[in-house]
């Protein structure tokens, strides 16, 4: 008898189809269990780094407001900021102070005597400069032994930071002009040279030997005057005449003092803690949405009835509303601030209450949140932990990953057991298909048979 060529040529049966659905049946209530737990898992995972971003996002808004140096701000403010301008850190004391300046500092800046051309040949040898405690030196050949040439290998010398080499062309002929790269007496510029055909003696400027330069501007240190003391700096930022602040001169003008007034920076602190209050509502509204339940369409949010997810909640919100020990009345708690809890779990801040606050007693008001007890300072205690590399939120997604995996070994499984189970249908089902052909080929024989023989009574 003739080997079958195709699935259900004997039966007539579409038995690839067949074979098919029956595995597709067979597998689809352990895939389902799989594709299910996988979406969870996902979910999940996709919902740790919600909750661990807004925890952050908190943290952050609580880093200004849980040190007393960093709560305490301050502002300086000038009088003419034409004349300076003026910065205060934590360090700063109050106070009002008169601020003449005399003069800024200015960078050295020396104009050579005059050469018939820039391109004009100078000489060769060895030129070392010298501006402060920094000195290069350049070698001069008959390569670069032009005026250009000077100028260019002293600006593209490797070690110089110091001098800054142009030609400005005159009446009179092609200048070298050098300046300092930082203002202040001691970086006055020296030039020396050494070895070659004497032709760079020209170009050298020393205390002894200043007949080679005009001296355009004059190496000075910034003199101001605070409080009837002079103070000098070598360059026009000032840092240490008054500890914590920094005075940034615009210009002289002798004769004519200027006040500077250093106070608490209100706005800043009120800009911090409108920060924390609009960072903890993002946090507030992160979770209800992590735990939230819509009982018209029957969703749910991803973690609902977390455990880990309601303890969070429930310490920040007793963060929130207990009284600080050691804080000065009337200011002790956020409420006394400004600041309460609505309904809805989110805080609200009264702008006008809080700023009395911060001008009554700023410092009580820094107590409540920088003090060992102070509300920045526990809510960070109880926040950490939950971001720390081997916390709770790490640990959550350290449990999720292992689920994630043991996912994809079950659907591994799954696949191998399905082309068992295929295998093994297709077997069967081609036993079958030929055995079938085999009876319908016997009963059409028979048929044959049965018609060639003679009727009764015929």
């Amino acid at each position: 008898m003739a080997t079958l060529q195709s699935l259900g040529v004997g039966s007539g049966m579409d038995i690839a189809s067949l074979v098919t659905e029956l595995v597709a049946a067979e597998r689809a209530p352990k895939q389902q269990q799989i594709t299910k737990q996988q979406s969870t898992v996902a979910v999940q995972l996709s919902a740790m780094g919600t909750l661990k971003g807004a925890l952050g996002g908190f943290q952050s808004a609580l880093t200004p407001l849980k040190t007393a140096v960093a709560f305490d701000v301050f502002s300086a403010k000038s009088a003419d900021e034409e004349i300076f301008t003026a910065t205060a850190s934590a360090s700063a004391p109050m106070g009002s102070y008169d601020i003449d300046v005399i003069n800024l500092a200015a960078a050295h800046q020396l104009s050579s005597k005059p050469f018939t051309e820039s391109d004009e040949v100078v000489g060769t040898g060895s030129l070392t400069f010298s501006s402060g405690d920094k000195t290069f030196t350049i070698e001069i050949d008959s390569e670069n032994s032009t005026l250009e040439g000077i100028r260019d290998a002293i600006n593209s010398a490797d070690d110089n930071s110091s001098v800054r080499a142009t030609i400005v062309n005159g009446t009179d002929g092609a200048h070298l002009v050098l300046t300092a790269a930082e203002t202040g007496e001691d970086n006055a510029i020296t030039v020396t040279t050494s070895g070659g055909d004497g032709g760079l003696e020209r170009l050298t400027y020393t205390a002894e030997n200043e007949a080679n330069y005009d001296e355009v501007r004059e190496a000075k240190d910034a003199l101001i005057e605070i409080a009837g003391s002079q103070h000098t700096s070598a360059s026009n930022v000032v840092k240490d005449a008054i500890e914590g602040v920094t005075i940034k001169l615009v210009k002289a003008d002798p004769g004519n003092p200027v006040s500077l007034d250093i106070d608490r920076n209100i706005d800043t602190a009120m800009t911090r803690i409108t920060a924390f209050v609009n960072q903890y509502n993002s946090l507030a509204g992160t979770i209800a949405n992590l735990q939230r339940y819509d009982a018209a369409t029957k969703q749910a949010g991803p973690l609902l009835g977390d455990a880990m997810l309601r303890n969070v909640e429930s310490n920040l919100r007793r963060e929130l509303g207990r009284s600080i020990e050691g804080a000065s009345e009337p200011y002790k708690t956020l409420s006394s601030l400004g600041i309460t809890m609505k309904l809805d779990g989110k805080l609200e801040i009264d702008q006008t209450k809080l700023r009395d606050a911060l001008d009554s007693d700023f410092a009580a008001v820094q107590r409540v949140f920088t003090s060992d007890d102070g509300i920045a300072v526990r809510m960070d205690e109880m926040i950490s932990p939950h971001l720390s590399v081997d916390g709770s939120i790490a640990e959550r997604n350290k449990s999720l990953d292992q689920r994630t995996k043991n996912l994809e070994n079950e659907q591994i499984a799954l696949d191998a057991r399905m082309q068992v189970i295929q295998a093994r249908y297709l077997k069967q089902f081609t036993a079958l298909d030929g055995l079938l052909a085999q009876f319908q080929s016997t009963s059409a024989y028979l048929t044959q048979q049965l018609s060639n023989l003679p009727k009764i009574g015929g």
